[in-house]
């Protein structure tokens, strides 16, 4: 089965680099969204399989999309991407209840064994 994932990020090439990640992995991109607000409405149409969501971003940041993704559904699985020296802010979203988070620039080794821990691999349909 393909899982679907949400990508959340402010910055057109960093949502490039990891829509070619989860592909090489053989899932889709469920959607795209440059910010929180955008990642909150697709999280409810969409309902993917796992969100990778940006912590900075002009308008909602990160952390306040995750409280309301999880809000939606406490049982979503989000993944934050951070920047070096945010530590903090990481903090503030494993607390949230963010899965596990990923740093830039990515490593696409590192991003992938993440995704799959958190996701699997291929599953029977219905295992999801």
């Amino acid at each position: 089965m393909s899982h679907a994932v949400l990508i959340v990020d402010d910055a057109d090439f960093m949502r490039d680099i990891l829509r070619t990640i989860v592909q090489d992995l053989g899932w889709s991109v469920a959607a795209e969204a440059a910010d929180g607000t955008q990642a909150i409405a697709l999280y409810g149409q969409q309902r993917p399989d796992l969100v990778l969501l940006d912590i900075t971003m002009p308008g909602m940041d990160g952390n306040e999309a995750l409280a309301a993704i999880l809000a939606q559904d406490p049982a979503a699985r989000v993944v934050m991407i951070t920047a070096l020296g945010q530590k903090e802010q990481v903090l503030a979203a494993i607390k949230l209840g963010a899965r596990d988070f990923i740093i830039k620039p990515f490593d696409p080794e590192r991003v992938a064994a993440t995704l799959t821990r958190l996701l699997g691999a291929a599953e029977p349909a219905g295992t999801c």
